[in-house]
């Protein structure tokens, strides 16, 4: 049955907490209307049909997502087969696959016992179902752009709401073993609009039913060990009847709000401790800053600049005696430029894409627009990678161009590409459906070559015509030797403790990023992330500012390569906390989706160190132009 379909898709810190409080109510007070310009409602009639679309199954326990029509699973197809549905690009990336289905619904027409087909299953397939059934695999449909779920109800403030998704079986009480649904009660929530009808909520229940009581309207008894479930032996041959059940239910809930079902937050001030939190590490690190700018710096400049309008000239102390080191160009001067660059190009898009989220641009009805957005973006924005690293790499004093253009061009998009390869392979070699066509593969380099690269070329054009970067002061020919540097000065224990605050900043929205990837939750909480995102930066810049001064203070100029890693390091802790999330979040037991997992947290961590490394290396470069154009030198 089914098997190798032909059909298959191819595929100023007080100033800033001013803003901060009055942006983050106006969002949390506008959180409960989620209607999104831009999406149009799809009106009904009476009788009229309501198409349901089917998508891939999934797990929490495997991140590996099949085909509802894998040839292993079984399920009925339509007659005429089943016809893949158009999806966008980070649809496809995030292994959506929707296929039409046989189901027939009709806007308020109830339908009781309404039988699919009866499939039958080998031994071999009824392993592979059991398997599932016991990784906890959920079915996925889409009906009107809304994800079929389960009611449930939250503890702790006793609402009920939907979690996407529902079991392909469960687990027998007692002797533990699988057991197959089989049969669908369909519950389609739909609100009136003068003549015509909208869906606005889809419930599916799911039973494991051996023989359908149609007396009973195909509806199992409340006792689940009243009645037979459908057992697979998996040592011969099975037969499974499909069923499902039809009802439309009138709600109060107008089309606009739909979706406030599905965006359930357990613990909805947590987001507001996040913020909090967020705003905490900035206050101390801008009074540390303050004090640093406003006193120390401030006294520095006075009496340097009063040393040399004395008679006896005071010899050069403090930051002032590195003033002709500075600005020597750094090691590795080619990696680091290219490394700004790519760091700016995902500065602009997180920003770009960010405010689009906020504005309502980006809905969860649009499945994978937001990956969708941040690609074009992130292509787009290649000419500000290529201008940037041009004119870094010419202020260094380098003149190999073509070198540069390259590597901007190709090496850290290179490095998240082929993550995206290996572990597509891996995807391939498990048969599963969240494996990238090779048709997309070819896309997504046609957007790296045709669109990313030309426009990189031009931004590093225009960047190496422009003139060179001049410093305020000038670099001596021969260098100064660095003193011995106390412990908490050497730079791994600097950068180290650098890396803290910034991530401190962000942990706790990275938990729900982390479970709208891994756990199949939707994250909308845009609003939030946005003030996150932008504390995150001032924090990067100012913990940069501040191990830099430090440096100077014990006449360590080497500050290029320690400003980016200093903010950098952020993204070492983010890595262990995805090792932390694997261990206590997740029950993956499979090398693949060990593999599939840590590839990807690898790739997210490499684009976090490169962004968070440029916010703080720009943010330094600034501060020491600054100070170093503010003092007199010989």
């Amino acid at each position: 049955m089914l098997s190798n379909p032909s059909w298959k898709l191819q595929r100023q810190p007080s100033a800033l907490l001013v803003v901060v409080a009055c942006t983050a109510w106006l969002f949390a007070s506008n959180a409960a209307a989620f209607y999104l310009p831009g999406v149009a409602p799809t009106d009904y009639k009476d009788g009229e049909k309501v198409e349901l679309l089917v998508n891939a199954l999934s797990s929490q326990n495997t991140v590996l997502p099949y085909d509802y029509y894998y040839e292993h699973l079984h399920f009925c197809p339509p007659e005429s087969g089943p016809a893949a549905q158009a999806e966008s690009l980070g649809s496809i990336l995030f292994g959506d696959r929707l296929y039409s289905s046989p189901f027939i619904l009709n806007m308020k027409k109830d339908e009781q016992c309404k039988l699919l087909c009866s499939a039958k299953i080998p031994s071999a397939d009824a392993k592979f179902i059991n398997r599932a059934i016991r990784e906890e695999y959920s079915i996925n449909w889409v009906v009107d752009g809304l994800p079929a779920a389960k009611m449930h109800l939250d503890k702790t403030t006793g609402k009920k709401f939907y979690a996407i998704g529902f079991e392909l079986g469960k687990l027998a009480t007692g002797d533990n073993l699988p057991y197959l649904n089989n049969h669908y009660d369909i519950n389609i929530h739909y609100h009136k609009e003068g003549d015509n009808y909208r869906v606005v909520g889809v419930i599916v229940w799911a039973f494991s039913m051996a023989k359908l009581d149609t007396s009973s309207g195909c509806m199992p008894p409340a006792d689940e060990t009243s009645y037979e479930h459908v057992y697979l032996d998996e040592n011969n041959d099975n037969t499974v009847q499909y069923s499902y059940n039809v009802k439309w239910e009138l709600s109060e809930t107008p089309w606009g709000t739909r979706w406030d079902n599905y965006l359930h937050v357990f613990d909805p001030k947590i987001h507001w401790f996040s913020l909090i939190n967020s705003v905490i590490i900035v206050l101390f690190l801008s009074g540390m800053v303050g004090v640093i700018l406003l006193r120390a710096l401030h006294k520095d400049i006075m009496r340097y600049n009063a040393s040399e309008v004395q008679e006896d000239a005071q010899e050069d102390f403090g930051w002032k005696l590195v003033h002709g080191d500075v600005f020597r160009s750094p090691k590795n001067r080619m990696l680091l430029s290219v490394l700004l660059g790519n760091g700016a190009q995902l500065i602009m898009m997180v920003v770009v894409t960010l405010v689009f989220a906020v504005l309502g641009f980006l809905s969860p009805s649009s499945r994978g627009s937001l990956t969708t957005v941040m690609l074009v973006f992130y292509v787009f924005f290649g000419s500000v990678a290529g201008y940037y690293s041009a004119r870094m790499y010419k202020m260094f004093g380098g003149e190999a161009w073509r070198q540069n253009v390259a590597m901007t061009a190709f090496l850290v998009p290179g490095l998240i590409f082929g993550t995206l390869l290996v572990l597509n392979f891996f995807l391939v070699g498990s048969e599963s459906s969240g494996a990238v066509p090779f048709g997309t593969l070819f896309a997504l380099i046609g957007m790296w070559f045709l669109v990313s690269v030309p426009l990189c070329l031009m931004g590093a054009y225009f960047g190496f015509k422009n003139p060179r970067v001049d410093h305020p002061v000038r670099t001596n020919q021969i260098p100064r030797q660095i003193p011995e540097q106390p412990f908490y000065l050497r730079p791994i224990p600097s950068i180290l403790m650098g890396g803290i605050l910034p991530f401190g900043v962000i942990f706790i929205e990275l938990y729900f990023i982390m479970n709208s990837i891994w756990a199949h939750r939707i994250y909308y909480v845009f609003g939030f992330l946005f003030l996150v995102f932008m504390i995150l930066a001032v924090t990067c810049a100012e913990v940069t500012i501040l191990m830099c001064y430090f440096h100077l203070c014990s006449e360590d100029y080497h500050w290029w390569w320690r400003a980016f890693l200093t903010s950098g390091a952020s993204a070492l802790y983010m890595a262990l906390y995805g090792v932390l999330y694997f261990l206590t979040k997740l029950s993956i037991d499979n090398v693949p989706s060990a593999f599939l997992y840590f590839g990807w947290t690898f790739a997210m961590s490499l684009m976090f160190f490169v962004l968070t490394g440029t916010i703080g290396f720009a943010a330094c470069f600034i501060f020491i132009r600054k100070i170093y154009a503010s003092i007199k030198i010989d």
